[in-house]
Formats: structure tokens, sequence, C-alpha cells
């Protein structure tokens, strides 16, 4: 604040305040925002979060608004006078910044989102830990699943399957659970349907744990029945990429760099044009967040970050292949902190 001439913070990401108070929350439509000055901080919160937020956030004081309250009351009763403001604009509204005061000759917005991310980008041995005990569930749910997987059962039933084997270990989901099957496999991005899995299908399963809101994520794949020459080819080819790009992974390399030791393999064989998004995303507080692995990126690999690997292919009317492991950072390498069996699993038809 003081390098760049700030009277104080206004930060509204619910991400933001949670990274930066331990308090975890959604407002939705009310307004939740930390005030931060040189001396004091203030995180003002819906009145239905006042106890939540007294037990679980630290370093601020707890101010709360009822709804029928204005709740900018609060927010210029701590602001106080202010001439130059850190904001994250890319949260903040028209209408708040109004109220705020920002206006020709008035109060001056400062984005300070870059900031935060910086921040977020480097993680914690604390929050290191938590990412790995979401991992280890992500894991454990992994094998059940699979040891579970039918012919007949529907992508939804799967997905409820994952979801509710995540509640049993006390931990919440990372984000809604993709389970695809036989040529929706296909679709990078899918929402669980009433397909039922049937002999000679791909299934893909991409989900997550989350514990104390660090996210895991992982993709692994299985077949309904032996699989065919062909399925056994393409998911060689995106474990041999996957893999490739995790040696590549280490201090001193770009993000570029992983993402074309990936998808190098990948356009040796042919399938370039059917590996179209980035080899990997950041991964914490949110289950995308920075570093992006994109093509051509050169955000220079440092320890402490965390970020997926996650190569694969998709065919049209065929089905598609992706193999997914969350990794962090260290000074010799990078750690895999996703450990389940990668290989192409075989589901006995019914």
């Amino acid at each position: 604040m003081a390098h760049n001439g700030l009277d104080a913070l206004f930060v509204t990401r619910p991400v933001s305040i949670a990274y930066l108070t331990g308090f975890h929350a959604e407002p939705h439509e009310r307004l939740m925002a930390l005030v931060i000055r040189s001396d004091t901080s203030s995180l003002i919160v819906p009145a239905l979060e006042r106890e939540r937020a007294s037990t679980n956030s630290e370093h601020a004081a707890v101010l709360a608004w009822r709804d029928g309250e204005d709740p900018f009351a609060l927010v210029h009763e701590t602001l106080g006078t202010c001439a130059r403001l850190g904001v994250e604009k890319d949260h903040l509204t028209v209408q708040t910044a109004e109220v705020l005061g920002a206006a020709p000759k008035g109060l001056e917005l400062v984005d300070v989102a870059p900031e935060i991310r910086r921040l977020r980008l480097y993680k914690s041995r604390e929050e290191v830990e938590k990412l790995s005990r979401a991992c280890a569930i992500t894991d454990a749910v992994v094998d059940e699943v699979m040891h579970g997987l039918r012919s007949g059962q529907s992508e939804l039933e799967v997905a409820l399957r994952i979801g509710a084997a995540i509640g049993a270990r006390d931990a919440t989901l990372s984000f809604e659970v993709s389970v695809q099957s036989g040529s929706n496999s296909a679709m990078p991005h899918h929402d669980p349907s009433g397909r039922k899995l049937e002999p000679g299908d791909l299934v893909l399963l991409d989900f997550g744990a989350a514990v104390e809101g660090y996210r895991g994520d992982i993709t692994r794949m299985a077949v309904v029945g032996e699989p065919s020459a062909r399925q056994r080819e393409i998911h060689t080819l995106v474990l041999r990429a996957h893999d490739t790009a995790i040696a590549v992974a280490r201090p001193g390399a770009t993000t570029g760099q992983v993402d074309s030791a990936a998808r190098d393999v990948i356009d040796a064989a042919g399938f370039g044009d059917r590996f179209f998004h980035r080899s990997g995303h950041g991964l914490g507080l949110e289950v995308h967040e920075d570093p992006s692995l994109d093509p051509g990126s050169s955000i220079v690999l440092e320890p402490g970050m965390v970020f997926t690997i996650e190569p694969g292919i998709y065919i049209p009317g065929w089905g598609g292949v992706r193999i997914e492991d969350d990794v962090v950072l260290e000074a010799d390498g990078c750690r895999v902190l996703t450990s389940s069996d990668r290989s192409l699993r075989v589901v006995q038809p019914s």
C-alpha cells in the first residue's frame, strides 16, 4: 500500500477474501468486502454470515449488515477519507465504483488484483499440505469408483457415486463432476447425462476433492470390456505426452515449454489437431488459477507453484482420452500430488 501510495484496499472477490482472511463464503447478490487500512482491517459481511466469519476469519474485525440496511454505510465508515483506493478492477462493478466515489477528479481506483494473484501463485507449506490431503482423497475416490463401474450405469449415476464418496471422506467437490462415456468423451467439457455405459465405451472421469477450500483435480480413463487396439494406442500416446510434460516441469522452465513437451509428442503422432486446449492450469483455492500452461506462454516456473498436467486427444464420434495429475514445483523438479493408477482401467461388462 505504501509503495503504491494507497490509502486503503477494498477487496471484494470472495476467493481473495478467503486467501487473505481464511473466511470462505459466497455472498451471491449481497455485499461482502475486506477493507484494509494501514492500521486496521475490517471484514464486512451480511448478517447471516456474521457468526461463521467471526469464528473463521483471521486478522480482521467482523462488521455485519442486515437485509434492508445500506452496507455502504459500513464501507464509508471503515474507509474514511481516501484519495487512492486499491480495488480488484476485474471484480468491481461500475455501480459500486460510483457509490465509492470514483469519478473524474474524485476517488482514484488502483487495480491490485494482479498483486493478489501474484501472492496466490506461490503456495505456502500449509497450502501444499491441504492440497496434498485433497489429492489423497481424490486418489482414494478414483479407486473406489473405478472398482464399482459397471455397464448399464448412467453417467449421472456415476457422478453421484463420486460425490457421495468424496462426502463420506469429509471433503467437498472441487467442481461439478464430469463423467463422459462413449462419444461423449470426445467433448472436453460435458455435463453428465442419462446415457448408460455400454460395452466398448471409453469412460472419462474428471473430478476432485476439496479440503478447506483447496482443490484437487484429476482425470482418469476406463473402458467397458476389452480395449480395442486404437483405444490402447491413443491412451498410451496421451500418457507419454503427460509423462514428457512432467519431466520438463522444473524451476526455470517456462509454462510454454511444458505445454510444448506434451504437444510435440501428440503432434508427432499426427493428432495435433485433436489436442486443442492448454496442457494445464494453476490449482489452489480455485480449480483454475495461475499459472496457465498455454502454448507459447512465458511464465517461468518457480518453487511453490501448483498446477495440473492434462494433455488430451478428442476424436468426434469415437471418443476422447485425457490424463490429468496435480503437481507442485520444488527446488529439484516437480512432485506429483495425485498418484492413482494412470492405466486404462478395464470395466467388465455386466
